[in-house]
């Protein structure tokens, strides 16, 4: 009993003695947290930042951090950049990227551009940009077309881009179809594919079908899809099925499936089950447990 009490003893020393050691480390751990949060705080210019708890090594460290970073707010335009902490070689490559992305905006267009401060060819250039774009609305139908932009040989090369887009929009259905423009071929082959569309659409279930455009053997066709869709409907219990579509055959295939479906709803225990449909080898086959609960 004496020993037992002795060593229980010795040990609660031990725990006290290291107490001191152990909230050291501790203590030395969040310090050492604070320090590289400070750190990583003043490299990216945030507050707060204490520059006074920072050795001189990293101090230059986030100099250089600080001066890389407005360097690249300088490249990027933007309002942070410091023109008087740049070097002289700095300076100068910032006034060529500028250059460069003042000829770039120009070329593409962009409400950046400053053309004053073009060279005469890359102004000439610029304005060939422009003419092409321009050209390019005018033929798609852009708003921002200016026709009277456009050349002779221009205009009637648009006039045409404009007439074969007309006509693909009409046989397709969608865009702009102008059939006041279209000539006697064009108008066939147009209606040619408005009737191919209809018959598509009816054939397929889809929106937009009008049966009364169906020529016989369209209309054959597509009263054989509605029957096949009707049927796989029913078959797979949708909502969609119309019992009173079917012919006996499919009835009986209906049934079956039906059938079927009951019955492994029964045998495995989840879904509908209704016991009174299976047959009496059927019924004997249900588990207790899967049998439906009595109403």
């Amino acid at each position: 009993m004496k020993n037992s009490l002795r060593k229980c003893l010795w040990a609660q020393v031990a725990c006290l003695s290291l107490w001191p050691v152990l909230a050291f480390a501790q203590s030395a751990d969040l310090a050492q947290k604070d320090l590289g949060q400070n750190l990583e705080a003043c490299k990216a210019g945030r507050e707060p930042c204490d520059q006074s708890k920072l050795s001189p090594s990293q101090l230059a460290g986030v100099a250089s951090a600080l001066h890389v970073r407005n360097v690249a707010n300088c490249r990027n335009g933007y309002d942070s950049c410091d023109h008087s902490k740049l070097s002289e070689p700095e300076v100068m490559a910032l006034a060529v990227a500028d250059h460069r992305r003042n000829v770039s905006d120009c070329n593409d267009g962009m409400q950046s551009c400053d053309p004053s401060k073009l060279t005469q060819s890359e102004a000439r250039d610029s304005s060939v940009a422009e003419h092409r774009r321009n050209i390019a609305d005018c033929r798609d139908g852009g708003s921002d077309c200016d026709h009277t932009k456009l050349t002779q040989s221009e205009a009637a090369e648009v006039n045409l881009a404009r007439h074969q887009l007309s006509v693909s929009d009409c046989k397709d259905g969608s865009g702009f179809c102008d059939y006041s423009q279209l000539t006697p071929s064009e108008t066939r082959e147009v209606t040619a594919a408005e009737n191919k569309h209809n018959a598509d659409n009816c054939e397929n279930g889809w929106d937009e079908c009008d049966h009364s455009k169906l020529t016989p053997s369209e209309a054959g066709q597509t009263a054989v899809a509605e029957h096949l869709r009707n049927l796989s409907a029913c078959r797979d219990g949708q909502e969609t099925c119309d019992y009173t579509k079917l012919t006996r055959p499919q009835a009986k295939i209906v049934a079956d499936a039906e059938h079927k479906r009951n019955y492994a709803a029964c045998l495995r225990g989840y879904g509908y089950c209704d016991s009174s449909r299976l047959t009496p080898s059927e019924a004997r086959a249900i588990p207790p447990d899967h049998k439906p609960l009595p109403q």
